[in-house]
């Protein structure tokens, strides 16, 4: 199992990366809570053609944990992993908090970014509403909570009226499985609510962009997938009608299908 230090940041993180596949580079960035293990719905379809590189963010799975964080240090864990694969540049691919960081990576490394796949995410705007930010005790107790008590808000937040039931259960089965550390995922709260990252910054990122959004997410509602296509200068717009927060999940085929071609227009324009 490959581990990468971090030593570019305060605290020095250690940093848990796997990979699969060869041909053009893909870095997967995962969002809040949960380790690379959830990106099992897109690592088959992509590893079949690209080489696909993975990790868990600090906090979460094997990677180490800190007791503050902000997005600027989980982009450099981003960079860490890719530098540890020898990866020079590459597509980047985050969902919800992973997208927040594949952006902060991309504004502040754009030539270690070749292309941008955001889904389920969002940029700093007036729009963006964020939980209240819990202290210290109460923000890492929730994080405690037996995963039976959570399953059922889960099922209800996280997939949309499109989500194949098998798929859902199959899916709350391995966040059941999963495990993190609550100071380091209330680290991440952390870096949430400092994320900065403004219409205006947005707006100097010109790799081509690819934003995957579904019409029932209930964390980051549709509309901030629109904030995003107006500010970001090469992208567009795939909406999943019907689909939740995790849409990898409720429409798996579709999303990896559309993710696919557009890295495939970015090798034939290259």
């Amino acid at each position: 199992m490959p581990f990468a230090d971090n030593t570019t940041t305060d605290p020095p993180v250690r940093l848990h990366w796997q990979e699969r596949g060869t041909g053009d580079p893909i870095v997967l960035v995962m969002g809040h809570l949960f380790s690379g293990e959830m990106w099992y719905p897109v690592i088959p379809a992509l590893a079949a053609e690209h080489r696909v590189v993975w990790f868990d963010n600090r906090g979460a799975g094997r990677s180490g944990a800190t007791s503050t964080a902000t997005v600027s240090d989980l982009a450099a864990d981003v960079r860490t992993v890719m530098d540890a694969a020898g990866i020079e540049r590459a597509h980047v691919y985050g969902v919800s908090m992973g997208g927040g960081i594949a952006i902060q990576l991309a504004y502040e490394s754009p030539e270690r970014v070749r292309s941008l796949v955001l889904g389920c995410t969002a940029l700093r705007s007036p729009t963006l509403q964020q939980p209240p930010l819990r202290g210290p005790f109460l923000g890492k107790l929730r994080y405690r909570l037996p995963a039976g008590l959570t399953r059922g808000l889960r099922k209800k937040g996280l997939y949309g009226s499109i989500a194949p039931a098998d798929a859902v259960e199959r899916d709350l089965d391995t966040i059941a499985k999963l495990r993190w550390s609550p100071r380091g995922v209330y680290a991440q709260d952390l870096a949430i609510h400092g994320y900065d990252m403004t219409p205006d910054k947005v707006a100097q990122l010109t790799m081509p962009a690819l934003v995957l959004h579904g019409t029932e997410d209930k964390a980051v509602p549709y509309g901030h997938a629109t904030e995003l296509l107006e500010a970001l200068p090469a992208a567009r717009l795939v909406t999943y009608e019907g689909a939740g927060h995790n849409f990898i999940v409720d429409c798996t085929e579709r999303a990896n299908s559309d993710v696919l071609a557009f890295f495939g227009e970015q090798a034939s324009t290259s």
